[in-house]
């Protein structure tokens, strides 16, 4: 049996249809996926003694990735949404960027929340410093926990309103992810206000977004306002490619008994109804927002801690996902004032 006949864990489809590229000789095996993966070499070397009958293999795994459909440099960028609020949707953008780091991709976050912006907290920049600026017209984004950052907490004082209409927080999206040098990445993940207003249809008009990725939690109120999402970034072609459910269970730290506070599988029926996958399910955990707080994430805090394999895990799916999209080129939007 032909290795290449071998199903993507992810995409349940094989290597060879999906365009891995395989190399083999004697027991060494060295395939290269278009998603990064090191963070499962181990597994994938034990299914495929299992599909090849064989019990000794020397797997090496690759990461090329798919053909860019960013912007200068940038090869994709991910919008990471919810359609409300209080769905830990910047904690899930966070770790979802840590996440693809670790599996080996060089990453940049942009937090696209202009009037609350949270990332410099969470990811632990220091209150007042300000990203250096090259060539008098570009700013050098600032480096935390392997990631190239920026926001606009890094360009305004921290207890600072931004009371702005709505064209002065597009402009300055605009300014932070244009005149922003993020030399090569391969994935810019966007952690998106949430909503579907200004700044979402700024980024699908003036940016080719490869996918987003929609946050939420298992209440009927936040289900309603998830599918809210996807239609908006249906409605102006950019491919969802899963859905991320935070709050999906709670373990009593005193007798371990599990409960669904908010519901059960809510998440799972959003992506079912529009044929998306769901990556992952987060538990309603004090660890979790205690990383995120303290400015060292759960992925950079713990990155093969039960919660940690669970964003690499949703995180690989993700890039899977966006791999597999037999698409020539990620839309670009026009608005008119009509």
């Amino acid at each position: 049996m032909k290795v290449e006949q071998f199903n993507d864990p992810y995409l349940a489809k094989s290597w060879s249809s999906l365009g891995a590229r395989v190399l083999s000789s004697g027991r060494r095996l060295s395939v290269t996926l278009g998603y990064p993966a090191a963070g499962i070499r181990d597994a994938l070397a034990d299914q495929l003694k299992a599909f090849l009958n064989t019990d000794k293999l020397d797997l090496e795994v690759r990461f090329d990735p798919p053909a860019a459909r960013g912007f200068a440099r940038v090869g994709h960028v991910i919008a990471v949404a919810s359609g409300k609020g209080g769905v830990g949707k910047s904690t899930t953008a966070v770790n979802l960027a840590l996440a693809l780091e670790k599996e080996g991709a060089k990453v940049g976050l942009l937090d696209a929340d202009i009037y609350g912006p949270s990332q410099g907290m969470m990811l632990g920049v220091a209150s007042g410093r300000r990203p250096e600026v090259k060539d008098e017209k570009l700013f050098v984004p600032i480096r935390a926990h392997g990631l190239k950052t920026m926001s606009m907490s890094f360009l305004v004082e921290e207890n600072t309103p931004m009371v702005w209409r709505g064209p002065m927080a597009t402009g300055a999206l605009q300014q932070l992810l244009m005149q922003t040098d993020w030399q090569e990445l391969d994935y810019l993940i966007v952690d998106m206000p949430p909503g579907t207003g200004d700044i979402q249809l700024t980024l699908s008009q003036k940016v080719p977004v490869s996918g987003a990725v929609i946050v939420t939690t298992p209440q009927d109120i936040a289900l309603l306002d998830a599918r809210k999402g996807i239609e908006m970034f249906r409605k102006v072609d950019i491919p969802v490619l899963g859905v991320v459910e935070n709050m999906s269970l709670y373990e009593c730290p005193k007798c371990g008994e599990l409960s669904h506070l908010f519901g059960a599988g809510g998440g799972e029926r959003v992506a079912a109804e529009f044929g998306v996958p769901l990556l992952g399910e987060l538990p309603l955990a004090t660890s979790i927002r205690e990383q995120a707080d303290g400015g060292t994430p759960t992925v950079a805090a713990d990155p093969d801690g039960v919660n940690g394999r669970l964003y690499r895990d949703a995180a690989r799916h993700m890039a899977a996902r966006l791999w597999d999209i037999d698409t020539p080129a990620a839309p670009v939007i026009g608005m008119s004032d009509d």
